[in-house]
């Protein structure tokens, strides 16, 4: 059983928020909650809520009740680009140049850990 949540206009730069996406990627839910949670980069805020908000998703499904928290794990999540809001900027002698704020949309499946036990 699995479940999506996506992030979109996230106003940060793609490139940063896939540092961080990068280091919670089929991880745990609990241990990528936690390192997101004492991470320094601003990015790790948006991950956080999303992962958060798929696991809520998850929850919320039919048959999702009897789901443990503990055994979720971050299945996929991919950061692509989004639209560029373009500002101008006064230069000299008249010129203008150009500041280019990017965002982001961020996707986050999440999934249940298949317990394959062994028969003896």
């Amino acid at each position: 059983m699995e479940a999506k949540a996506i992030s979109r206009h996230v106003r940060q730069s793609a490139r940063k928020v896939r540092l961080v996406a990068d280091m919670v990627r089929e991880k745990n839910i609990e241990f990528a909650l936690n390192a997101l949670h004492f991470s320094n980069k601003k990015a790790s805020e948006t991950v956080e809520k999303t992962i958060r908000s798929a696991v809520s998703n998850l929850m919320n499904l039919e048959g999702g009740s009897g789901v443990e928290p503990e055994d979720l794990f971050v299945k996929t999540i991919f950061v692509d680009e989004a639209g560029i809001a373009r500002r101008f900027r006064a230069g000299s002698m008249g010129r203008a140049s150009i500041i280019r704020k990017r965002s982001s949309h961020l996707t986050v499946i999440v999934a249940e850990k298949e317990n394959k036990k062994k028969k003896k």
